[in-house]
């Protein structure tokens, strides 16, 4: 069975002093170019069955971008704590453990786990996954629990339309 992941880093946020890492919001350009690429994702990509969102701020800023450009809703989104990771090893448990029914699933997180989980998971790499950039992999197998290398489809990032 055919298995699809959009690794989608948070958009450009405020570095504001004062202001916890967790609740830092976006910025301008991040919120301009969260709406780009959503504008993109939505006309070239498949809808996912589910999106997986880090509880940071940001993330959930640029996760609400997309979900309003695919017109999903509330209703296929999870807000989580394993997906605040900089390292990809919470990030990979929590991949792992989705449900088998969604074959195309958009996590929303951080660098540099999604760097490090690109570069592991599929077969081109990249030196940097940059603000708001996307990531498209496909995956051949039956279970998330199973994936292992797949084909890198698209790296796309805001500055392709700028």
């Amino acid at each position: 069975m055919k298995r699809t992941i959009y690794f989608l880093r948070h958009a450009k946020s405020s570095w504001e002093t004062g202001i916890e890492d967790e609740l830092r919001p976006l910025n301008k350009r991040g919120q301009s170019d969260a709406f780009l690429m959503a504008n993109y994702a939505s006309q070239e990509l498949m809808k996912p069955d589910f999106i997986g969102i880090s509880s940071a701020q940001r993330t959930k800023e640029t996760a609400g971008f997309f979900i309003k450009a695919f017109n999903m809703g509330n209703l296929a989104t999870d807000i989580s704590e394993a997906l605040y990771d900089f390292s990809g090893e919470s990030v990979l448990r929590y991949l792992k453990g989705l449900d088998d029914s969604k074959s195309k699933v958009m996590l929303v997180g951080h660098n540099h786990a999604f760097t490090a989980l690109v570069n592991m998971l599929g077969d081109k790499p990249i030196d940097h996954l940059p603000t708001c950039g996307l990531t498209v992999i496909d995956f051949q197998c039956d279970s998330w629990r199973s994936i292992k290398k797949g084909h890198t489809v698209a790296v796309v990032v805001p500055r392709d339309f700028k």
